[in-house]
């Protein structure tokens, strides 16, 4: 499990649960023993606007509450990929959805395109596609056990919606498997 310092950020548009998968990452590295201090920023629309999520997590207590160089970037759309691209850093990790994120920002960092959105619309919702990413990004950066992402899950989503966030989380994993595969 990585330790020592990460400032993950989920950038998008409004309406993307960006700060609901922040919160369940939040929860499911807090659960690991990790300390995080949590942030976000949206433009004044309800929908479709810029809208981040971060965290910055540390093994103490973070020294500075926000994101000054991303390690970990999950990138649902386009705007939330060009906006968060001048703070990525050397060697970070970003996922971006495949079909969503047409332009991947470019740097010396690992980029990894996910088809995110696709499989949130096979599992039946394109809104699950936070939850896709959250089990993508720990199945590729084991930054937490999946145990602790899917109790986070259950603990933070409405029990309505539960059966189909654990199916986006577990296929989010699914996603980190073909791309390890691919990269070996």
């Amino acid at each position: 499990m990585a330790a020592g310092r990460m400032e993950i950020r989920l950038a998008g548009s409004g309406g993307q649960g960006l700060i609901l998968g922040t919160r369940i990452l939040f929860r499911a590295l807090s659960l690991s023993g990790r300390l995080a201090a949590q942030s976000q920023s949206y433009e004044p629309t309800s929908r479709g606007g810029f809208c981040h999520s971060d965290l910055v997590v540390s093994d103490g207590e973070p020294d500075y509450p926000l994101v000054t160089g991303i390690t970990y970037l999950i990138a649902l759309d386009q705007i939330g990929a060009d906006r968060s691209a001048p703070l990525i850093s050397r060697g970070a990790l970003v996922i971006a959805d495949a079909d969503l994120v047409t332009e991947p920002p470019k740097g010396d960092f690992r980029l990894c395109p996910a088809p995110l959105t696709g499989r949130a619309r096979a599992l039946g919702s394109h809104r699950v596609a936070n939850i896709v990413a959250l089990g993508t990004l720990i199945g590729v950066a084991d930054i937490c056990p999946a145990e602790t992402l899917e109790r986070a899950v259950k603990l933070d989503t409405p029990k309505k919606f539960a059966e189909l966030n654990l199916a986006a989380m577990h296929e989010g994993l699914r996603i980190a498997d073909e791309l390890k595969a691919v990269a070996d």
